[in-house]
């Protein structure tokens, strides 16, 4: 039984969820403030987050950037807000996904089963493939064992969701691949999700890789088509 934790002050919006999550077939633990979630993820094991922005104790954001170094969990974050910084700011630390309230019971349970099963799916064809486990191009090196990212011998600190699109990148070489593309093959949600989620992961990437974003040597945008690794 897949284990999801919620992190929800409103206790009454949190039960909603846990019984339409249950019915779905999961087990559910609840946290009211910030704290006390983040406790419980350092302390158990869970398949997937579903993340409050607004906390008492202790934000969403603070707790993204606790946990995003030790932790590769798929992460739902949820907000009344519906202001575009405040999303770009979650995707940035390392949110996979982003709903506002709002939202249907039934959608958030279809995502927390499309980020699980896609989790799953990337993580078996990554462990399967019989492709080499360090990648170098240029400066550039991948560890896929360690999932550790070098340039120029310094690591780099990447989010789950910023690793698996610059594996799957470096993977496929000189291939171009349109955002809706890259969106299906790293989050798997095909309509459910919102294609800029790759434009702030495909910058955030460029940031901590490039030595000069603006020029990228190695992820190159296709106008009007997508984005490719250069070799």
């Amino acid at each position: 039984m897949k284990k999801i934790l919620i992190v929800e002050d409103d206790l009454s919006i949190a039960e909603l969820q846990k019984d339409y999550l249950e019915l779905a077939g999961f087990k559910v633990t609840i946290c009211t403030d910030g704290v006390q979630g983040l406790n419980a993820i350092k302390e158990k094991e869970f398949n997937l987050i579903i993340l409050d922005i607004m906390l008492p104790k202790l934000d969403g954001f603070s707790i993204l950037r606790s946990i995003q170094e030790d932790k590769d969990i798929p992460v739902l974050m949820v907000s009344a807000k519906k202001e575009e910084i405040d999303k770009i700011k979650g995707l940035s630390l390392g949110a996979d996904d982003y709903i506002t309230k709002p939202f249907s019971p039934g959608e958030l349970v279809a995502r927390v089963k499309s980020h699980i099963q896609n989790y799953e799916r990337i993580k078996s064809k990554f462990s399967e493939m019989p492709k080499p486990k360090i990648i170098q191009i240029r400066g550039l090196e991948i560890n896929k064992d360690s999932r550790q990212v070098f340039i120029n011998s310094k690591e780099l600190n990447l989010a789950q969701k910023e690793f698996d699109l610059l594996l799957y990148l470096t993977e496929n070489p000189n291939r171009v691949f349109s955002k809706e593309d890259l969106f299906e093959k790293i989050w798997g949600l095909d309509s459910l999700g919102d294609t800029a989620t790759v434009t702030v992961h495909i910058a955030r990437i460029r940031e901590k890789i490039e030595s000069s974003p603006s020029s990228p040597q190695y992820i190159e945008t296709v106008w009007g088509a997508g984005y490719r690794l250069k070799v």
